[in-house]
């Protein structure tokens, strides 16, 4: 027999990235690490104002211990954005099991839809050895999803579009993205900012980082922070097309100033250390120069609240927009829509407004 709860309070206490002890200490001690790991195991089963406390300490509703996922899912080729998303392995199993129960509950209700969309996946044949290939790769992107010259309006929408999973999670400072595998569909994790002054810019350059360590292949001679490096430069190239980039920019320049950058920035979504990348990138400033502009940025403090703001969403829509059609072709119910979007009937129902 499939042990349902213990399964899901495993799943759950490894979200809020707690061990045993941890959980104990949340519960103020009323039960036992002792316990805990029976209740895991199958051997015992809580009483209700224990399932109470334990639904409040690992902030999941009461029928998550009881809905067992319809699809198994298994995430492969798991990657992160090497020495920025510095993340501890407690963080590390945290983040990877809240991706899985976010994608169990997306890919079920792909399949209560019968949804089977062929997804257009960008992937690169030639081998990435330097940022000329990454620039090759990031031209020919452009090209195949017939995106011109223009600035992209919303990066997240448009891997969405082209059948990549997206999602948000609740994740620490230190994490800043991931992509995985699941069965052949390709994935991408991204960190969900709190507050309404978010600064889009940074969701935008990371979708697309991620973006190439899914579409291109790297020389084997490359170390981990090479290959970074020059998935930084498909993503700068991506955003801020070369022949753009060489009419605004110009060449030779030994200045940037700020209101220029904000009108970049507001103009391409792209940030000024991004730009900065780019300049030294395509041979518009020599390497003492771009050395000395992330000095001023740091200097100035400008890596903590940046000036100019990018207008554009940058959220993941697709699965919440499965939700609310399977509510409108009743293929699910009200209850079921709360447990997809990953909120209790009462909390899913004050946002549920029918018009039609």
């Amino acid at each position: 027999m499939d042990n349902v709860f213990g399964n899901r309070l495993v799943s759950a206490r490894k979200m809020a990235g707690m061990s045993l002890q941890d959980l104990a200490d949340r519960l103020k001690n009323v039960v036992t690490k002792q316990s805990l790991n029976k209740y895991e195991q199958g051997k015992m089963k809580p009483d209700s104002e224990l399932l109470i406390a334990l639904s409040n300490a690992l902030n999941v509703p009461v029928d998550y211990f009881f809905s067992s996922p319809g699809v198994k899912v298994d995430l492969t080729n798991i990657s992160y954005r090497k020495f920025v998303s510095k993340i501890s392995k407690t963080e590390q199993v945290s983040v990877e099991e809240k991706a899985k129960e976010a994608f169990e509950r997306y890919l079920e209700l792909e399949a209560v839809l019968n949804f089977d969309e062929k997804p257009e996946y960008f992937t690169y044949e030639k081998v990435i050895q330097n940022a000329d290939d990454a620039e090759e790769a990031a031209k020919e992107l452009r090209k195949r999803w017939k995106l011109g010259y223009d600035p992209i309006p919303d990066v997240v929408e448009m891997l969405e579009d082209k059948g990549y999973k997206v999602i948000e999670i609740d994740a620490p400072d230190s994490f800043d993205g991931m992509r995985a595998d699941i069965d052949g569909k390709k994935t991408i994790v991204l960190k969900q900012n709190k507050g309404n002054n978010e600064d889009v810019v940074r969701k935008r350059f990371t979708a697309l980082h991620e973006l190439a360590h899914h579409a291109l292949g790297f020389s084997k001679k490359l170390s981990d922070r090479e290959e970074e490096n020059l998935c930084h430069a498909f993503a700068c190239a991506v955003l801020y097309p070369e022949d753009m980039a060489r009419k605004e920019l110009h060449k030779d320049r030994f200045h940037f100033y700020q209101n220029e950058l904000v009108l970049i920035k507001e103009r391409w979504g792209i940030s000024f250390p991004a730009v900065f990348n780019r300049a030294k990138q395509l041979g518009i400033i020599n390497d003492y120069v771009f050395k000395r502009f992330n000095i001023g940025y740091r200097e100035r403090k400008l890596h903590l609240n940046e000036p100019g703001r990018f207008l554009s969403r940058e959220k993941p829509v697709r699965f919440e927009r499965l939700i609310y059609l399977g509510l409108s072709k009743e293929a699910i119910s009200v209850n079921d829509a709360a447990f997809f979007s990953g909120k209790t009937v009462g909390e899913f129902r004050k946002q549920l407004q029918q018009l039609v």
